[in-house]
């Protein structure tokens, strides 16, 4: 595509451009970066599940000691979450982005170093800012790179990229700690992201849609927009440039004025209940089975088949979102999740007998739920304008995570009182995730004709 001039300057407007462009291989690429920046994130978050177990052997230490620990992960992606979102606002998501990845790289391969558990919770607490602030501005970065038709599908791909993250980080640990030990396992998930850092700051460049904010960096946003197949001409100029003017602080209270009001409560409350119910399983699920006699292999058959199950859900829920828009999709798998939580209650759990209804019982949700959960960062990107995308995601998945550190430190007592109020639980969260996306009136758009 390439913009002709006629004697004066042609106005360009960039979000156009770009919303109703191809969805060139160059843009492909950087959406797999971004992706893989998110893989790194998701190692991050599963890491100290996997190391725990060495950790209180060589430190002597009871499993109870490393509740707080996690909380304290989650407090960090929870105080992350914003304040990486409004630096990407504020200062450009790539920068944003790349400052994440070094800090939990940082605090990670510093973790290999430490030798009590408040060093470890320091560390995870710094990690988790990083983990934190990553997803959103990768969200918004994908979300500013892809056109409108992709970009719901360009999303939730890279948000898939968090249990796949998780999967790896699986698989690493099962080789690493048998032979090497926790401080490898923690060396290496610090080492990847550290060099994946110095490739970003060499070939990721900043969103067009962000630096078609300054004018001072015009030069810069017509190369990227070319290499994206948008040659323009010398005498163009971009509507949406505001000169100095943009460099203006972002205001987090824009995301409550009367256009986006309804919209933020209503994403807020879906990310609240939906993390507060995976975060009940991340953290709770083998415990909850193990508490009712299941062996420890058959309670880890159980989250690995929740996770798989998560990972088929986003898949199929970016194909039909791109398809149908995200409304009835979002409001179909709540429901889902819901049922297939109270359809559990029925389900024998115990030591007798064969688990493979359970453990498919168990998939099947979080199939539903999963779908859910990714597709709202999705959901976040469309539904804020460019000068507060980066925030708007980040305050949801902020939310979210204090949804996250509430089942945390409350599943123990869940437990205690039973697998179905543990269920029932898991049945309210989706059902109040429900209402949530209910509310929200800026869906993304079907893309066939009638829906």
């Amino acid at each position: 595509m390439r913009t002709q001039t006629s004697g004066s300057a042609v106005p360009v407007d960039v979000g156009l451009l770009l919303d109703t462009g191809r969805w060139s291989a160059y843009q492909k690429a950087l959406t797999l970066l971004a992706a893989l920046a998110v893989i790194f994130d998701g190692f991050d978050i599963q890491i100290l599940g996997f190391a725990i177990p060495s950790i209180m052997r060589e430190w002597h230490v009871a499993r109870g000691a490393f509740a707080p620990i996690a909380a304290l992960g989650l407090a960090g992606m929870a105080v992350g979450s914003p304040f990486a979102g409004y630096c990407g606002d504020r200062f450009g998501r790539r920068i944003s982005l790349i400052g994440c990845v070094l800090v939990f790289g940082v605090a990670t391969i510093a973790t290999a170093f430490c030798h009590t558990l408040l060093q470890l919770g320091v560390l995870r607490t710094v990690a988790g800012v990083g983990v934190g602030g990553a997803l959103p501005n990768a969200s918004a970065l994908v979300a500013e790179f892809a056109p409108l038709r992709r970009r719901a599908m360009a999303v939730t791909l890279t948000i898939v990229c968090v249990p796949l993250g998780g999967m790896i980080a699986g698989l690493a640990a099962s080789r690493v700690l048998p032979s090497m030990g926790w401080h490898a396992l923690y060396a290496i998930g610090g080492a990847a992201p550290l060099l994946f850092a110095l490739v970003l700051m060499a070939v990721l460049p900043e969103s067009p849609r962000y630096l078609a904010r300054f004018s001072e960096r015009r030069d810069e946003l017509t190369r990227i927009l070319a290499r994206m197949g948008h040659a323009l001409s010398d005498g163009i100029r971009f509507d949406t440039c505001s000169g100095r003017q943009s460099s203006k602080a972002v205001s987090l209270a824009e995301l409550f004025s009367p256009n986006l009001l309804r919209d933020t409560s209503g994403l807020w409350l879906a990310c609240f209940a939906c993390m507060t119910g995976v975060y009940l399983v991340f953290g709770w699920l083998p415990a909850m089975l193990t508490a009712n006699g299941l062996d420890i292999g058959t309670a880890s058959s159980g989250l690995a088949a929740y996770n798989f199950g998560g990972v088929l859900g986003v898949l199929i829920c970016a194909v039909v979102v791109t398809a149908l828009g995200s409304r009835r999709p979002m409001l179909w798998c709540s429901v889902g999740a819901s049922a297939s939580a109270l359809a559990l209650l029925f389900v024998p759990i115990g030591p007798a007998g064969g688990h493979a209804l359970l453990i498919a019982g168990i998939g099947l949700n979080g199939l539903f739920v999963n779908a859910v959960q990714t597709t709202m960062y999705a959901l976040a990107s469309h539904v804020y304008p460019t000068r507060v995308r980066a925030s708007g995601v980040a305050c949801a998945a902020a939310v979210g995570r204090v949804g996250g550190i509430m089942s945390s430190l409350g599943g123990a007592a869940i437990i205690q009182s039973g697998s179905g109020t543990y269920l029932l639980v898991l049945a309210m969260a989706t059902g109040i995730t429900f209402v949530g996306l209910v509310a929200v009136r800026n869906h993304y758009p079907s893309s066939r004709p009638g829906h």
